[in-house]
C-alpha cells in the first residue's frame, strides 16, 4: 500500500485544531486527532497509539482526507437499526397522551392493538422513554384531617 503523503494547509489545520477537541461526534474527533497528530510528524503507529486506534485504522482514515478532503472524514456512515414502531410513533403517542396507562404491559398491549406489533416489556419501556413519557409514583394526595369530635380529643383521658 502506498503512503498517504499529509500536508495541510494553515485553513486546514486551523479546522483541524479546533474540531479535533470541539466537535460534537466522538469519531470525528479522533480522525481529526489521527489527522493531526499524523500532520504533526508522528508515524501512523504513534497516531494510532495516541488516539486509541490500529494502524489499519490511521490508513483508512489518511485515505478518507486523500480522498474526500476534511469533509470525507467527517462522514461517518454507519446507521443503526431502526425499529418498526417508529413510523408509528405519532400515533401511540397521541393515544397514550389521550388515554394513559398505569403500567408498561397496558402500554405494551396498547401499542400491540394500535399496530399489530408485540414488544416485550423492557422494549417496550425503552420505546416510550425515546417518546419522552417517563415513568412517575403515584402516591397518596395529602389531604388535611378531620376534625375531631369532642369525645375523640386527645385530652379526654379515654385511652
Amino acid at each position: 500500500m502506498a503512503r498517504i503523503k499529509i500536508s495541510l494547509s494553515e485553513a486546514e489545520q486551523a479546522i483541524v485544531a479546533a474540531e479535533r477537541y470541539s466537535h460534537p461526534d466522538l469519531h470525528v474527533r479522533r480522525k481529526m486527532l489521527v489527522l493531526w497528530s499524523v500532520q504533526a510528524g508522528l508515524t501512523r503507529a504513534k497516531a494510532g497509539e495516541v488516539a486509541g486506534v490500529g494502524r489499519a485504522t490511521v490508513q483508512r482514515y489518511l485515505a478518507a482526507y486523500r480522498d474526500g478532503g476534511l469533509d470525507g472524514l467527517r462522514h461517518w456512515g454507519v446507521v443503526g437499526p431502526v425499529s418498526a414502531l417508529t413510523e408509528h410513533a405519532e400515533t401511540i403517542k397521541a393515544s397514550l397522551t389521550q388515554e394513559p396507562v398505569r403500567t408498561v404491559s397496558e402500554a405494551a398491549c396498547r401499542i400491540k392493538q394500535l399496530t399489530g406489533l408485540d414488544r416485550g416489556l423492557t422494549q417496550t419501556r425503552v420505546f416510550l422513554k425515546e417518546l419522552g413519557f417517563r415513568w412517575q409514583r403515584t402516591r397518596a394526595v395529602p389531604v388535611p384531617p378531620k376534625s375531631l369530635s369532642p369525645s375523640m380529643s386527645p385530652s379526654s383521658g379515654s385511652f
